[in-house]
């Protein structure tokens, strides 16, 4: 018997063998296609020099094969009801970590610190992402700071689609700008629903992630970026002016000055905010930024 887990034979064995039942408030799709798997640590471009973060390793398909190619490997998983699946799958890697966390409450730098024997190797993060979380992970990894290289993700493809959307297209928005304000975006391959057990409803895709010396454009605030940018997306169909003077009241009484001055640097708030790269909408915040200040 093939020693890969990611098999349907392999698969359907340990879920019997542990009677386990799927989750489905949990998003748990397993992969059953070891190419898929080996395509994933290629695209993650992996070697024995690099450390390497998992999230929901499930029975450990995917972690196996980062194990394989890689230094160390840390997996966080949720599912309590896994762990000793896990240890079974897993137990011939000495370099896998298995944490029983969720990833959106734990302290990662700790748990590094704990179970990395070379804190200094490239990390990389790699993951079959569940759906219904696939955002809230992905921003919480941008913004903890972590000495990450590249990120990795099998996500469900109207999502990858939309981080590497580009500005005038359908898919472009605040998630878009959010990431790729940090990281360069790639979508690397599609993946057929018919790989996973059980089938989801929907394709995923691969999207492959590296992070920017520097953010994509120069801001004065960060958070107030990502404030502006998410109020130009809050109702698609209205323009710049409409949506954030929602969110802003205080630039109503000023339009005409604002509209002035905004057009002088080239940002015409009659166009809709799927149309603004993220430079111009750094431009946009920077001025309403000092705008606000002076009011």
């Amino acid at each position: 018997m093939t020693k890969d887990i990611a098999t349907p034979i392999r698969t359907t064995e340990i879920l019997k063998k542990y009677n386990f039942l799927f989750k489905k408030s949990l998003g748990q799709n397993f992969l059953i296609d070891r190419n898929i798997l080996r395509r994933i640590t290629e695209t993650a471009g992996l070697t024995k020099e690099m450390n390497v973060i998992e999230i929901g390793p499930g029975i450990g398909a995917l972690t196996e094969q980062l194990a394989k190619v890689s230094k160390q490997v840390i997996a966080f998983e949720i599912d309590q009801r896994l762990l000793p699946i896990l240890s079974d799958t897993l137990y011939d890697y000495d370099n896998v970590a298995i944490v029983h966390a969720d990833i959106l409450k734990t302290d990662i730098m700790q748990v590094m610190a704990e179970h990395f024997e070379d804190t200094t190797a490239p990390l990389k993060v790699v993951a079959n992402l569940p759906y219904y979380v696939t955002t809230p992970i992905i921003l919480q990894l941008l913004h903890a700071h972590l000495p990450i290289d590249t990120m990795t993700f099998m996500l469900q493809k109207e999502v990858a689609d939309r981080i590497s959307a580009i500005p005038g297209t359908k898919s472009y928005g605040s998630l878009s700008i959010a990431i790729q304000f940090y990281m360069k975006a790639e979508l690397a391959f599609i993946v057929p629903k018919t790989v996973f057990m059980p089938q989801p409803n929907v394709d995923s895709a691969v999207i492959h992630l590296t992070k920017r010396k520097t953010p994509a454009a120069e801001v004065n605030s960060e958070s107030f970026f990502f404030e502006v940018t998410r109020s130009a997306f809050a109702q698609r169909r209205k323009t710049l002016w409409n949506n954030l003077a929602v969110r802003f009241p205080e630039i109503k009484k000023q339009k005409d000055k604002i509209t002035s001055e905004l057009a002088a640097i080239g940002i015409d708030l009659t166009r809709r905010g799927e149309t603004l790269s993220i430079q111009e909408f750094a431009l946009l915040s920077n001025f309403l930024g000092k705008f606000c200040e002076q009011i």
